[in-house]
């Protein structure tokens, strides 16, 4: 699975994206960002306040619930504001 970071998520993380094959117990939206959030002290800044993190799931936005099963790539984005 590719997952994508944008804006300051993507910042503290260091990089555009990543390639994973997370471990099985890592099922849900919410599951995969504190996976994410223990690989090393950047994901940890950047996943640091979970309740905040977007996400899309193939081009579609979910909740953190939403299962990751089938799941080509994943989005991950705080808040956005605009007009």
């Amino acid at each position: 699975m590719r997952v994508k970071y944008f804006a300051w998520v993507r910042e503290r993380i260091g990089k555009d994206e990543d390639d994973f094959e997370p471990p099985a117990e890592v099922r849900t939206v919410g599951d995969l960002i504190g996976w994410l959030a223990q690989r090393d002290d950047n994901y940890a800044a950047a996943f640091d306040r979970p309740q905040v993190i977007r996400a899309a799931i193939d081009q579609c936005h979910v909740q953190a619930d939403a299962p990751l099963a089938g799941a080509r790539e994943v989005a991950l984005f705080p808040p956005m504001t605009g007009g």
